[in-house]
């Protein structure tokens, strides 16, 4: 089986990361240097320094190429991308990087900084845009006018302000537009996002491939240190995901605490919010595996963000380890929660207390979620489920493309492991 040439570009990249899309793309690369082929990941280093990130310990090689971009004035370069649109400053590395590797797959992903739309049609090959964010849509990346609300309307100029963020007038030239038609293949991570994609405004068609999470070799054993059953909420802690509004139906329910295992720039006001209140705890980051104790240990795990996510990986985690969840009736957590079975869906105060009092006196009713929620993972969510997605995908594609050769190497199984 033919060794694949891959290049994918993304702003955000551990260890210049913050977490989620960044984990996400990395999780990609590693699967498919893991399955034989040259991968190569391209991304802005500034991005995240000037966002203030301190840079990560580097992991072990994982078979995966890393080239950090990096420029003499971080400030400046960002600035010209975010403004204009295209990779000024990192034009010329770009172009001789895709001239040296000849990838057969160009990836794209949160492109926003390191290229923008002028990015798109650099390069030859078979040319994928996984939208990871509402990018594509939205200046702000999420679809949360003002910070404080759903959209459903664009105001977008009024919203980048409110956001402090300069007004990308390229946005309203056609620039994006002309860029996506370089696109062979345009992934949505969920139908809910692909709808609103199509909602504001995108064109081009979208096909939904999910995120995945590779199988553990054993289940962990359930986190016991604790003295009281738990609930748990996992993640970065920010107003959009939510947490603040969990803390009154914590008041209201004194059978059982609430551990955070997070942390991000609201930490300090949540802190504030749960102030005197015992059944509340911060916990803090903990490792891999920390953290799939505490979910083996939890009656469920609550999601409460408020705004539009694109899918909702912390989902799948707690469906790996047979966690139900509590996710908020919003964005793609319903369509998740369906095809599981493995949780339940709030809306309101009410709604919430009653899924965490169903969870924990109904010791039956949750190993029956339990079961479901290990189950859909397994054949749904679990890594091999879905590169053999991604693999008929872009065969497909390529297949369309015209590129006869690649599309008969990924018909053929370059994404199953041990293919290549």
């Amino acid at each position: 089986m033919k060794s694949l040439r891959i290049v994918m570009f993304t702003t955000f990249y551990p260890p210049y990361s913050f977490g989620g899309d960044a984990i996400g793309v990395q999780r990609m690369a590693r699967a498919l240097a893991a399955r034989g082929h040259d991968v190569t990941v391209v991304h802005d280093e500034d991005s995240y320094l000037i966002l203030g990130g301190k840079v990560q310990a580097e992991g072990a090689p994982d078979g995966v190429r890393r080239i950090g971009l990096r420029a003499k004035n971080g400030m400046l370069s960002n600035l010209l991308t975010q403004q204009l649109g295209r990779p000024v400053t990192h034009a010329a590395r770009i172009r001789e990087i895709l001239a040296e590797r000849k990838p057969d797959i160009i990836w794209h992903n949160n492109t926003s900084l390191i290229g923008g739309p002028g990015l798109l049609p650099m390069g030859e090959g078979l040319k994928v845009y996984e939208a990871h964010e509402h990018w594509l849509v939205c200046p702000s990346h999420v679809l949360w006018r003002y910070g404080r609300e759903l959209c459903d309307k664009k105001h977008c100029l009024k919203c980048q302000i409110s956001f402090k963020r300069p007004p990308q007038l390229w946005r309203h030239t056609g620039m994006l537009d002309r860029a996506l038609d370089h696109m062979n293949l345009i992934i949505a991570k969920s139908e809910f996002s692909r709808a609103k994609h199509r909602e504001f405004g995108l064109r081009q068609e979208m096909t939904v491939l999910p995120y995945f999470l590779p199988d553990l070799p054993e289940l962990a054993e359930p986190y016991t240190g604790h003295p009281r059953p738990y609930f748990l909420f996992v993640g970065r802690l920010e107003k959009i995901k939510g947490l603040q509004d969990v803390f009154p139906a914590m008041d209201r329910y004194p059978d059982a605490d609430l551990l955070i295992l997070g942390d991000g720039d609201y930490a300090d006001e949540l802190k504030r919010l749960a102030a005197g209140r015992q059944n509340i705890q911060f916990l803090g980051r903990k490792s891999p595996d920390e953290l799939n104790a505490y979910y083996r240990g939890a009656l469920g795990l609550i999601v409460p963000s408020v705004c539009y996510e694109t899918f909702g990986i912390i989902l799948i985690e707690s469906f790996r380890l047979g966690t139900p969840v509590i996710a908020r009736q919003l964005g793609p957590f319903p369509e998740i929660v369906s095809a599981s079975g493995g949780g339940a869906l709030f809306e309101t105060e009410d709604d919430l207390i009653g899924a965490m009092r169903q969870l924990q006196a109904d010791p039956t009713g949750r190993e029956k979620q339990a079961k479901a929620a290990r189950s859909s993972f397994e054949s749904i969510w679990r890594e091999d489920r879905v590169l053999e997605r991604y693999g008929a995908t872009f065969a497909k594609a390529a297949h369309r493309k015209g590129d006869g050769a690649l599309s008969k190497a990924l018909e053929a199984g370059a994404f199953e492991l041990g293919s290549a």
